[in-house]
């Protein structure tokens, strides 16, 4: 049997979870790779974790570079995260004639373009599976199962924390800071929640997904990004009374010669099927020409999930070695006709509205008044009893409206002397 060897660098959540699989289940994945697939380095600054983790010593390196410029290394494993000293690791390794795998969502979304063509002109393959929704297959789905269908539109749940939060929010009536709090005591959280919680985690992965599913190579600082820190339980409660969730959504659509890219909050009606995804678990919804309406739906975050994504590139990667010797380049199927990315100003949607005012007479006639001078209709208005005097909430949603003219209408509003705080402003998704 041929044999490809595989070196690591980053033994942490995700890289724990490969190389102890990787050597645990040698003979197994080995067997349904058809060729030997053998862990032959491994290296993290931190040398604790390769000793936790009981990897015998002799498979230990003193440094990256060690890994990097191993002649005998097939396949490069980046595990790390972040921009740097990851990007250099990985073009090091392509130079050096190795195929890559990642989980690495920010770099792949930043410069994945500028690696895959390094890779492509070095005949090398970059296998990016675990970037996006873990142990989901959605990667692999668009670019092989998906590849004759003209996607119009894919929208998901592609971050597992904010996604528990909002979860628990919905089915425990608590608060955002317990829900975040118990977030973090399982590990599904960060000490610093920033990335997850303010949308630039799923900002990452639309990036990556818009690049499979549109053909269309995009920046982070191109996508409209919103997070969840505004809302409140309130918020939760008032949906499901008039029939939605609550999701942190990451959307894309195809429309005409531009692409809709924003990750934002968003009322999804309640008997839609990705509203039944609850907890850290992901899903993405896909709608393509050939196929109608589609939706993957697992384990999005963790060890295993990832691991599982990360060891199915490798064997894909050692497969086209076993058969040709080597493995072909990884290409983005470019789709023609899309010019631009939408201004976030020319969306239309309908709104939920929260705002916070002082219970007096003509407040909800002021309001009113500002929301129809932008040609903005309301469909529906929720207000608690009366507290003379002092500030309670008015919950509406509209019909659909455009962006811009909400912008404008909202800035006015949060000026009124009666408003007390900005308002809560969430899309709502058909």
């Amino acid at each position: 049997m041929k044999k490809v060897n595989v070196g690591i660098i980053g033994l942490g959540t995700v890289g724990g979870g490969v190389v102890r699989t990787l050597i645990d289940k040698q003979a197994i994945i080995s067997d349904k790779a058809g060729i030997a697939v053998s862990v032959v380095k491994v290296f993290d600054s931190d040398t604790r974790k390769a000793r936790d983790l009981h990897i015998p010593q002799g498979l230990i390196a003193s440094d990256a570079r060690e890994v990097i410029d191993d002649v005998n290394i097939d396949i490069l494993v980046e595990l790390i995260g972040g921009i740097q000293p990851a990007n250099d690791i990985i073009i090091g390794a392509l130079c050096n004639g190795k195929h890559i795998v990642t989980a690495n969502k920010a770099l792949i979304a930043s410069y994945g373009k500028e690696l895959f063509e390094i890779a492509e002109q070095l005949g090398c393959s970059i296998g990016f599976e675990a970037s996006v929704c873990g142990a989901v297959p959605v990667i692999k789905i668009l670019n092989e199962s998906f590849s004759a269908n003209s996607i119009q539109l894919l929208y998901g749940i592609v971050n597992g924390t904010s996604n528990f939060i909002l979860s628990r929010m919905a089915l425990h009536h608590c608060s955002m800071k317990d829900a975040l709090k118990e977030a973090q005591a399982r590990g599904l959280a960060e000490a610093n929640p920033k990335l997850d919680i303010d949308g630039g985690d799923a900002c990452h992965k639309l990036c990556i997904l818009a690049m499979l599913a549109f053909g269309k190579f995009v920046k982070p600082g191109e996508v409209y990004v919103e997070g969840i820190r505004q809302l409140d339980l309130q918020d939760m409660i008032y949906a499901k009374d008039w029939g939605y969730d609550i999701k942190l959504l990451a959307v894309g659509k195809r429309i005409s010669n531009s692409l809709e890219l924003r990750v934002h909050p968003t009322l999804v009606p309640a008997d839609h099927l990705i509203t039944s995804v609850k907890g850290e678990d992901n899903a993405v919804f896909i709608k393509g020409d050939m196929i109608g309406e589609s939706m993957l739906y697992g384990k999005g975050a963790g060890r295993t999930p990832a691991a599982s994504s990360v060891i199915s590139d490798i064997m894909d990667i050692s497969r086209n070695i076993g058969l040709s010797g080597t493995s072909s380049p990884f290409r983005i199927r470019k789709t023609e006709g899309i010019l631009k990315i939408a201004d976030i100003g020319d969306l239309v949607s309908r709104y939920y509205l929260r705002f916070l005012t002082i219970d007096e007479p003509g407040v909800l006639a002021a309001v009113s008044s500002i929301l129809a001078r932008n040609k903005i209709s309301i469909a529906t208005v929720s207000q608690i009893a009366r507290k003379q005097g002092q500030a309670v909430p008015i919950v509406m949603l509209t019909h659909e409206a455009k962006e811009s003219a909400m912008n404008k209408a909202l800035k006015v509003i949060d000026r009124l002397p009666m408003v007390k705080a900005k308002t809560v402003r969430i899309r709502i998704e058909k």
